[in-house]
């Protein structure tokens, strides 16, 4: 061991190396300090337990974690104190020693040969803590000295021991990727996978993920030989060598869905674990594995299995809850058979707290179907009438939801929201009003005989968004309300003091009044476009108002097909995830990536992305990916049979909308003057440029009117946004 000496010019033992400390080493320290050096240095022979230094220690330690950066002064005693021969007392000057060596190199290299020697100890509890805490120390001369004995105890005869150098070994390559890679420990590690102790092979393992996870240039490959004799030892492993083991099964590629099929049903047993991160982690594999077995009965039984241990999991405290919560949320979008008739199990407890309230909210949302629907009305209903007004709205959105999901039950739920528009609560009727105003974009025609009821809570309205949902609804039904006019005008009492989103919608049912009943709105559109287009900072409102300024001045009859054409359709089936992030979500079940629903590097940037990788086993035609490609390209074909008043949405064709445009834009081009519709006062607009005879104006063609959008979700992962 002489070369590991930083000293080679004095001989004898390491231990005869350390100073004898001093009570006057330097300045005097005054304080807490000068008291714990008191403290560690007394005792002498007579403490025979070292009860005084290891009081001591202790009182160190718990300022040390206080990040009381004082303590480092007291590191040439605590070095004195590492040569007793007690555990309990290593271990605190170990801890003091990592937590203090890269603050302070040069007086941590005293105790590398304490360190050098306590590997050699006959107590395998003492090798391990000792290269443990030499791991640990990210100094250039701590990792290099490292070497030498990690080497000779990846072979020691004490699993405990052997255990710890694998960990080491990863450690070391966090320190050092070139010298680990240049030596033969990846090697070393690799034998290890074959050791009789089953924490000795989880722990390689676990190691060799850990240094696959770090590096760009080491593949990890298991076959199928390995992936047998790694699962036939998990009942012997502890409950985090059986989560190395399932994790490391990620790695494994079937070649044939026999195998893939086999390896499924081997790691089963492993949902009734008591550990949620054995389960999730079990659970992953299995969803893995489903990638490629071809056999639909076994799938479906293995979906069946994975349902109880998700269940059970909500048994468990509010933080584990919302954990499986969310994964089960990925889960029902991959495989919707897994949660099929669990939907009781998801209905709200009184005392959950509002973040596990809303997750089993969106979940019911999933589970909800026709034969169901009455029983999640009821409960729905019952959430609305809560004390927490995140949680009420949105339960409100979620029963209007269901009647867009759900068609046959859609009378049900509009019934549902008129019993909670009739208890006159404020953010239950603007709730309830922004979310008919989406039935009606789903069934047109059908249920206007509520309007009357919603124009009688006008005066509950003072959000922007339910502003702009009973502003649409007046403007869509213009000629089926009688005081339509009245209504838009009393709205646009305010007009200037509401945001864009509200200004937008006025000027969108402005147009819409006058198209549908020119008398009553001729008087309105003048004064509005006015407004739209002179008075106001907003490109995007000066924009539409010069589009629906030359839309009326060209043709009225375009303009209306334009302006009252066919809306896109709304459906539920949008706040899925994209395909593609479904799939890599898939294969991170139970990691922190599925609490937000997002890619594993949005979560975490130097995570490395998972992929299904190809083999003549993997059954391509059920991947997410594949199967919205296929539906993509059926889309052209589809859309050559329709009718180009179908097929564009924009009533007789692009080609007649085109060619208008462009004769607009012929008009405008010749036109000095300002415009007037129906009648004589001036609402031109003030030019973007030019001298005042010379008129020039912004138009944007392409700005559609706002409509809307159901979004993938927020940025906290809600499915059912508010």
């Amino acid at each position: 061991m002489a070369g590991l000496d930083p000293h080679p010019g004095n001989p004898g033992n390491p231990r005869d190396l350390l100073p004898t400390p001093k009570l006057t080493d330097g300045p005097q320290l005054k304080g807490k300090v000068a008291e714990l050096r008191l403290e560690l240095n007394s005792g002498g022979k007579k403490d025979k337990n070292h009860s005084a230094k290891k009081i001591a220690l202790k009182k160190i330690v718990a300022n040390m974690t206080m990040s009381n950066n004082d303590m480092v002064a007291l590191f040439p005693d605590v070095i004195g104190c590492m040569q007793i021969p007690s555990l309990e007392i290593k271990k605190m000057c170990f801890l003091f020693l990592v937590n203090y060596a890269r603050m302070k190199p040069e007086a941590a290299m005293k105790a590398l040969p304490v360190l050098v020697l306590d590997m050699e100890d006959n107590n395998p509890l003492i090798r391990a803590l000792a290269l443990r805490t030499m791991s640990y120390i990210h100094v250039r001369e701590f990792v290099e000295a490292t070497f030498p004995p990690v080497k000779s105890l990846l072979k020691d005869p004490d699993p405990y021991v052997r255990k710890t150098a694998a960990f080491a070994v990863a450690k070391l390559y966090d320190h050092d990727k070139t010298i680990v890679e240049a030596s033969d420990l990846i090697d070393r590690l690799n034998t290890m996978l074959r050791d009789d102790n089953p924490t000795v092979v989880s722990s390689a393992l676990a190691a060799l993920m850990d240094i696959w996870e770090r590096s760009e240039t080491i593949k990890l490959t298991i076959d199928y030989a390995s992936a047998s004799k790694i699962v036939q030892i998990l009942p012997d492993c502890s409950e985090w060598g059986q989560t190395y083991i399932l994790e490391a099964m990620m790695s494994y590629v079937p070649q044939d869905t026999q195998e893939a099929g086999l390896l499924a049903e081997r790691v089963t047993p492993r949902l009734s674990h008591s550990n949620s991160a054995v389960v999730l982690t079990c659970t992953r594999v299995i969803l893995y594995l489903m990638n490629y077995i071809a056999d639909e009965r076994q799938i479906s039984g293995l979906c069946r299995k994975l349902s109880p241990p998700l269940v059970t999991l909500l048994a468990k405290g509010p933080e584990i809850q919302y954990l499986a919560l969310r994964n089960a949320l990925l889960i029902l979008q991959r495989r919707p058979e897994v949660l099929r008739n669990d939907i009781r199990v998801f209905f709200c407890k009184y005392n959950d707290p509002i973040y596990v309230k809303v997750t089993k909210l969106e979940l019911i949302f999933m589970l909800a179907t026709e034969r169901n629907i009455k029983e999640v009305l009821t409960e729905l209903r019952e959430y609305a009438t809560e004390i927490d007004v995140h949680f009420v709205r949105k339960s409100v959105r979620a029963i209007g939801k269901l009647a867009i999901k759900i068609e046959p039950a859609a009378q049900l739920c509009i019934d549902s929201l008129l019993e909670l528009v009739a208890t006159k609560v404020t953010y239950i009727v603007q709730e309830a009003t922004v979310v008919i105003r989406n039935i009606f974009r789903k069934y047109p025609n059908q249920y206007e005989s509520i309007i009357s009821i919603l124009c009688e809570n006008l005066d509950s309205l003072d959000e922007p968004e339910a502003k702009s949902a009973m502003i649409w609804v007046i403007g869509e039904y213009a000629d089926r309300i009688e005081n339509s006019d009245v209504l838009l005008d009393d709205f646009l009492f305010s007009f200037h003091d509401e945001p864009l989103e509200v200004q937008l919608a006025l000027l969108t049912a402005t147009v819409k009044l006058f198209i549908q009943r020119p008398t009553k709105g001729q008087e309105l559109v003048p004064k509005v476009l006015k407004w739209a287009t002179e008075e106001t900072d907003s490109v995007d409102l000066r924009d539409r108002g010069y589009m629906y300024w030359r839309l009326l001045s060209t043709d009225a009859t375009l303009a209306k097909q334009v302006v009252m054409g066919p809306k896109p359709p709304i459906t539920a089936e949008s706040e899925k995830l994209d395909p593609a992030t479904l799939e890599e979500m898939c294969l991170n079940v139970g990691t922190l990536a599925t609490v937000y629903l997002k890619p594993v590097q949005q979560v975490f940037r130097n995570a490395r992305a998972r992929k299904l990788v190809d083999s003549p086993a993997l059954q391509k035609q059920t991947l997410p990916t594949v199967i919205a490609m296929e539906a993509q390209r059926a889309l052209p074909s589809v859309m050559n049979g329709l009718g180009p008043q179908t097929a564009n949405g924009a009533g007789p064709g692009r080609a007649n909308l085109s060619s208008a445009v462009e004769a607009a834009d012929v008009y405008f081009s010749s036109l000095n003057t300002s415009m007037n519709i129906g009648g004589d006062e001036d609402f031109g607009g003030s030019p973007t440029a030019g001298a005042p005879g010379d008129r020039q104006y912004v138009v944007n063609q392409s700005n559609p009117q706002q409509v809307y959008q159901p979004q993938i979700g927020r940025g906290n992962g809600d499915l059912l946004d508010l």
